[in-house]
């Protein structure tokens, strides 16, 4: 079977999951006042949580043949988006066990099936030089996981926001005790748990990446954009961490500071690799 139709049967799967999230949960959201028994009482029932690992594990095992099954080691914006939403979807896939976050399974199951045909459609450049060092394979796999982590934590600001709102409009108030919609204060300390994944997972892939340039270049650094905009994530988290710890952030402070993060992380990879691929059709 072709690589794209594979890629086509995954993406197809998640549309379907996120569709019928949509109308369980969201369609008929003003009026629904469920029993314990249906699904829109919250989280997911188990033929929902096994219809969601069937395309994660497609998924999943498209990016590593895509990433390094092959013998080569393919970069590209494609690979990087496909590869934070497969790690997202896996985060609340494992979540599902223990929080009831069905109001986040639509957005994260519709970009998820977004994504996952890029690789198939753009398929980036690859860096044969580089695919036999430990440092770069790590520096690459550690990288995908703190983005995918980010992802989770940006789309946990979505949520934040929307039932901020909510409560700021008492006529709608009744939307968030509907079990869809965790506490915002549960919702809270997920978001900096997250957030303190992210800057673990960023340090250790900064280090893999110093060890790299060490070993190619001879220096640690080469100061360039992907390096100026990864310091600068790298620096807001700690930034936003340290706020969090010292000052009490929280609430819209916090999460200006989230979504600036994720900016920088966008433009120190994504989208320059956009730009060279798709704009300018470089690889």
């Amino acid at each position: 079977m072709p690589d794209i139709v594979i890629h086509v049967v995954a993406s197809a799967l998640y549309a379907g999951l996120a569709l019928h999230f949509w109308s369980t949960r969201w369609r008929a959201l003003p009026a629904v006042r469920a029993p314990a028994s249906s699904p829109a009482a919250g989280g997911l029932s188990a033929w929902e949580r096994a219809a969601i690992l069937l395309p994660m594990a497609i998924h999943g095992a498209l990016l590593y043949a895509e990433l390094f099954a092959r013998g080569e080691l393919r970069l590209g914006f494609a690979f990087a988006l496909s590869g934070m939403l497969w790690i997202a979807v896996l985060i609340y896939w494992v979540e599902s066990f223990f929080y009831a976050l069905d109001a986040l399974q639509v957005p994260t199951l519709a970009f998820a099936a977004m994504t996952v045909p890029l690789p198939a459609i753009f398929p980036g450049r690859i860096a044969v030089q580089y695919a036999g060092s430990v440092e770069f394979v790590m520096h690459v796999a550690l990288g995908m996981l703190a983005y995918g982590v980010l992802v989770v934590a940006i789309l946990h600001v979505g949520l934040m926001t929307f039932v901020e709102r909510i409560l700021h409009r008492p006529r709608n108030s009744s939307l968030i005790r509907l079990p869809i919609f965790p506490p915002l204060l549960t919702l809270e300390r997920m978001l900096f748990g997250m957030i303190a994944l992210a800057f673990i997972l960023f340090t250790f892939t900064l280090g893999m990446g110093i060890a790299f340039s060490e070993s190619i270049y001879g220096k640690a650094f080469r100061f360039d954009h992907k390096t100026f905009f990864s310091l600068l994530t790298w620096l807001t988290l700690a930034i936003l961490l340290a706020g969090r710890y010292i000052r009490g952030w929280r609430g819209r402070t916090a999460l200006l500071w989230v979504m600036a993060a994720f900016v920088f992380l966008m433009l120190a990879y994504v989208g320059k690799s956009f730009v060279l691929e798709v704009i300018l059709g470089r690889t």
